[in-house]
């Protein structure tokens, strides 16, 4: 019976064209952002266009050999908890690198920006029983599952609308706790919150402030600090929200703040304190790529110039780039979802190009797309092959183009 009910509730999804299926890449290493498929006869290397190692820094010769000696010196695994055995020597190295980056007094890594955002979030949610959370409505999964998971009151506010959240906010007691969680970059549109006038108006209202910048840590801002550091207001934030596994190439959350919030969230968010650490090599890793990122605009200038290379290349082969995207991340709307999945496999197949098809319930019925994104790796022939594929594929499968 139960796997008849498991068996009807994956084919809805087949059916709504929603079904996720792997592909099994095998990265080259040194060759980023070349892979190659699993069990795939031909020998030619495909093409990663969607991947979230934003700078290529899992490449970086001395990340892979710090972990190696971490390896080598601690073996594989952390052994547990941060409190049972799991805090090693480069995580307080890490997590004073991460704070200094932003800022802050203090910061607390997990083992995901998943978690990082979920655990802190019902955390301070249960150690305020009548505080509001005031989230946009196009905030991540983590997100929404940390604030779902609390019996908070939660409003949700319409995307970017600070009208909206103003009406919201001024609706409440001044003296009522309340939270306002949003992201800088968002990772489907490629758009900016209006952080200046989000904080202000959250500050005006008495409430807290939490910004997850996950997409745009490492990339903007003075030595990659993120778009609130670049706007200098990084200070007014309650919580800086960030991760390892996007721009440093790695893999793991973090937190930001006042010593005492993040002492607060060390001693009580169960997300943190009953999960195994990070693994010595990992963190090793981190470290030296947060170092390396904070110390070098090699990688973002290199980054916003072949973003303006393949905006140019794709508006010039009329390519749909959705127009809300102002910054390093590329919708390509499709509109449908199984010509997103048919022509992800033709690019796959016939160009050597891997796109992931983005549909629902991720985005909205008919704004199915590509979530496209250069990297410093990715040379001009990349990018013309790329503008040139894509154009054949909107073509054979009738997804509209621009008009001439």
């Amino acid at each position: 019976m139960y796997d008849a009910m498991f068996e009807a509730k994956v084919n809805d999804l087949v059916e709504s064209g929603q079904y996720r299926e792997f592909v099994t890449l095998n990265r080259m290493r040194g060759e980023y952002p070349l892979a190659r498929l699993a069990a795939d006869n031909d020998t030619s290397p495909i093409v990663v266009w969607c991947s979230n190692d934003y700078l290529g820094m899992s490449q970086l010769e001395s990340a892979c050999l710090a972990a190696k000696q971490a390896i080598d010196a601690y073996g594989v695994g952390s052994g547990g908890s941060r409190n049972i055995g799991g805090s090693h020597k480069d995580y307080q190295e890490l997590e004073k690198a991460l704070a200094h980056l932003h800022g802050k007094e203090a910061c607390l890594v997990f083992p995901t920006g998943y978690s990082s955002n979920d655990a802190t979030i019902q955390c301070f949610l249960r150690m305020f029983p009548d505080m509001l959370v005031l989230s946009d409505e196009k905030n991540h999964a983590s997100i929404i599952n940390g604030v779902r998971s609390a019996r908070s009151e939660r409003k949700v506010f319409k995307h970017n609308d600070v009208d909206d959240l103003r009406e919201k906010l001024s609706a409440e007691p001044f003296d009522r706790p309340k939270v306002v969680i949003f992201e800088s970059i968002y990772s489907m549109d490629g758009d900016v919150a209006p952080i200046a006038d989000i904080v202000a108006l959250a500050k005006e209202q008495n409430a807290m402030v939490f910004l997850d910048e996950v997409h745009a840590v490492g990339m903007y801002g003075p030595n990659g600090a993120g778009i609130a550091a670049d706007l200098g207001l990084a200070g007014e934030i309650d919580v800086i929200q960030g991760t390892m596994a996007k721009a440093f190439g790695v893999i793991g959350g973090y937190i930001t703040g006042s010593s005492r919030l993040i002492d607060a969230i060390r001693s009580f968010a169960s997300g943190f304190i009953f999960t195994t650490s990070l693994p010595p090599s990992v963190v090793a890793a981190c470290l030296n790529n947060v170092r390396h990122v904070s110390q070098s605009s090699a990688e973002r200038d290199t980054l916003r110039r072949k973003t303006l290379e393949l905006r140019d290349a794709l508006a010039k082969a009329r390519i749909p780039v959705m127009t809300q995207s102002t910054t390093h991340i590329l919708p390509v709307l499709v509109g449908d979802a199984t010509k997103c999945k048919t022509a992800a496999k033709h690019l796959l197949e016939r160009h050597r190009i891997y796109l992931q098809p983005i549909n629902s319930p991720t985005v909205a019925v008919g704004t199915e797309r590509f979530r496209v994104n250069v990297t410093p790796n990715h040379t001009s022939d990349h990018i013309s092959k790329l503008a040139t594929a894509l154009a054949e594929t909107f073509d054979r499968y009738d997804i509209p183009l621009l008009k001439a």
